[in-house]
């Protein structure tokens, strides 16, 4: 139908839209658009039609989609980084994953000369896939409280690997149920006295490499679907253990081991003796062993955390760029949505997060790299802090996350609850971040006990201050000839230094306060929820204060569109913690006005800045729309296009006529319609 005279065409008006917003050309890196150029060629990774598959599909469609990214790494012969970004490229949840972020790390750092002699061309070549098993039915995030046993036998130089309960069954277990040939296993290692050493790991067979059957002695299986259908391409699974043997040699023993004899060798340095889920998970226990996979996890979760948000933002503010609501103007058109202060109020900050995020992924990166290092030469001194900091970043971003998800598929209004909008799909695969590998609750805890006993040092000797690493720089304050805090004015929120100080501030009043309650008195429920985030907020406002002293190297309007976008990361940020800011008395009511309200006008100030921008630092993530496969997130506007073309593709509008209407839908029709005719019946004779 044509429109009326005079009449605007809302659809053709979205590519218009979409070219006025786009200045200029994104740019896409060259390593990703060479690998996407491959990759879209590939029929069995078309993402299109993999919202009408059951799970069982999902899942083989997956298992496809590993196997012929491989194929692909030997006919290209891609380097490591070409792999893992073709990976990334390809956006979709496979058990694939597994073997490269928890098991093959396991090996590099935690494997013996004879371990990695054996088995590392087989890892590092995918010739068996692995997975890390940890978690238990009946715990998870209590690492001491593991029940799985590893006792050595002597005489056969053995260990056994035995589930002596229901509750010690390892559960959620990533390609576990049906992909894996092999795991490391984390139990508790017993001596033949029958000492227990708390949790170690071990390399253990879990299928055959002939048939892909479980060996004897194992039960394994999937664990179903998972909430609201999320991660159904991936298996996790469940295992037991009865009594199954393994060789001593398949102990990981970089850091201890055990004899032939069954004696135990400690760590050359006490602190390595901590290893696994990150050092003090919990102080009896054993826990470097598995460090690397956890923190190496937390770490690559900051920058995936980044490009979460940043698909998220994308697809929504392309979106709301091109689509038009209200009264409309001289011209006939309505407002774009995006220009709405309620949506881009919503949008712009995280955008602003997105980057903020990525970049901040490459510090952490670097960070651990130059750990591992340091541990590989039993030096132990910035793990403490490492693990503190990670732990608090990985709550942090994955928070967020979930949080910047939701509100930009909620920013699209009822199209954005559409399958192909993508945000669903997004949101409920990131949903597990918040519990997996850690609950963010509480891991706020081990944050505020390394924050608390830094303090405590701080307090007690000035010569502690010296001493402060970068994350816990915000601790200098405490001393008597630190930097005062601002005095907040309207001008504050207009530099960049008062900013990120106020924040490092509320840290450290925080962290003090809480240090000097007494033990006897009491604090609220929340205070590590509380206390971890200011700490953490502290720690990446600095980097951002940094990110900007750095944007020099960029073109100057460059420099000037990103600064913007980092400030307003830097005022949502204080926003977000007016009420900490208020309480430690760093802003204070003069009894005149509202002393927030300079803050909040400056936040808006910023978003009016960044709006006509943010088409372009969108398209700066070089996301095509094969990647985003998003309707609404297309490169060219197209949006109703997009999604009459997708609605096409229903399997259910193959059938003029439902196979459902002859069984159930006409005989409900029938009886209702004779009910009616019935009553009709009736009314007439009355």
């Amino acid at each position: 139908m044509a429109p009326r005279p005079g009449a605007v065409d809302a659809n053709q008006q979205t590519v218009a839209d979409m070219k006025a917003a786009r200045s200029r050309t994104s740019k896409v890196w060259d390593l990703r658009e060479r690998l996407e150029k491959i990759l879209v060629q590939e029929p069995l990774f078309d993402k299109q039609h993999r919202d009408f598959l059951g799970r069982t599909d999902q899942y083989i469609r997956a298992a496809a989609i590993i196997n012929r990214l491989d194929e692909l790494r030997w006919i290209h012969s891609w380097s490591e980084e070409e792999y893992t970004t073709a990976s990334s490229l390809l956006s979709e949840v496979t058990s694939i994953a597994l073997h490269d972020m928890a098991f093959q790390p396991v090996f590099l750092g935690q494997g013996s000369p004879a371990l990695m002699e054996n088995y590392w061309d087989l890892v590092y070549e995918k010739g068996i896939q692995g997975c890390y098993l940890q978690t238990e039915l009946g715990h998870g995030t209590n690492v001491a409280r593991l029940e799985t046993t590893s006792t050595y036998i002597p005489e056969t130089q053995e260990f056994e690997i035995n589930s002596p309960s229901l509750t010690s069954t390892k559960w959620w277990i990533g390609a576990l149920g049906k992909s894996a040939t092999h795991g490391i296993v984390q139990a508790k290692l017993i001596l033949p006295d029958g000492k227990d050493m708390g949790p170690h790991l071990f390399f253990v067979q879990l299928r055959s490499l002939e048939d892909h059957k479980p060996l004897q002695g194992i039960t394994v299986g999937d664990i179903g679907p998972k909430a609201a259908g999320g991660m159904a391409s991936q298996d996790q699974g469940f295992a037991r253990f009865d009594h199954v043997r393994i060789p001593r040699t398949n102990m990981f023993s970089k850091f201890a081991e055990v004899t032939t004899e069954g004696s135990y060798i400690q760590p050359p340095h006490a602190k390595l003796s901590y290893g696994g889920m990150m050092y003090i998970r919990a102080t009896s226990v054993n826990f470097l062993h598995f460090y690397p996979t956890v923190l190496t996890l937390y770490s690559s979760m900051i920058p995936s955390a980044g490009w979460a948000i940043a698909k998220a933002a994308t697809v929504a503010i392309r979106y709301t760029t091109v689509r038009r609501q209200g009264e409309p103007d001289a011209k006939g058109l309505e407002r774009q949505v995006l220009t709405y202060p309620s949506t881009y109020y919503r949008l712009l900050p995280i955008l602003s997060r997105a980057f903020v995020f990525v970049e901040l992924g490459r510090y952490t990166m670097k960070a651990l790299t130059q750990m591992q290092q340091q541990l590989a030469n039993r030096d132990t001194s910035l793990l403490p802090e490492m693990h503190a900091l990670l732990c608090g970043l990985k709550v942090f971003v994955t928070t967020h996350g979930i949080n910047d998800i939701e509100t930009a598929r909620r920013s699209m209004g009822g199209h954005g609850f559409s399958a192909f909008a993508g945000l669903g799909r997004l949101y409920i695969d990131y949903l597990p971040s918040a519990t997996f590998e850690g609950d963010n609750f509480v891991l706020d805890g081990q944050v505020v006990r390394a924050a608390t006993k830094l303090c405590k040092a701080v307090l007690s000797s000035t010569s502690a201050i010296a001493k402060l690493s970068l994350p816990s720089a915000y601790l200098r304050l405490l001393s008597a000839t630190s930097e005062a805090p601002p005095q907040v004015t309207a001008t504050t929120w207009h530099d960049v230094h008062s900013v990120v100080l106020l924040l490092e501030w509320r840290a450290a009043l925080m962290v003090k306060n809480f240090t000097q309650t007494p033990a006897s008195g009491d604090v609220d429920a929340n205070v590590n929820q509380r206390l971890a985030k200011a700490v953490t907020e502290a720690f990446v406002a600095a980097q951002v204060g940094e990110m900007i002293n750095n944007l020099a190297v960029l073109p100057s309007e460059d420099a000037k569109v990103v600064g913007c976008l980092y400030r307003l990361y830097l005022l949502t940020s204080a926003e977000n913690a007016l009420a900490d800011l208020l309480s430690v008395g760093l802003i204070r009511h003069t009894g005149v006005g509202d002393p927030t309200q300079d803050l909040r006008l400056a936040v808006k100030a910023l978003c009016l800045e960044v709006l006509p921008n943010a088409i372009g630092l969108t398209d700066a993530f070089g996301f095509s729309d094969w990647s985003l496969d998003s309707a609404l997130g297309v490169f060219d506007g197209r949006v109703y296009e997009a999604l009459w073309q997708r609605v096409q593709m229903e399997p259910m509008n193959k059938d003029e006529v439902t196979p459902a209407y002859a069984p159930y839908i006409r005989p409900m029709l029938q009886r209702g319609q004779a009910a009616a005719q019935q009553k009709m019946k009736l009314k007439s004779r009355l």
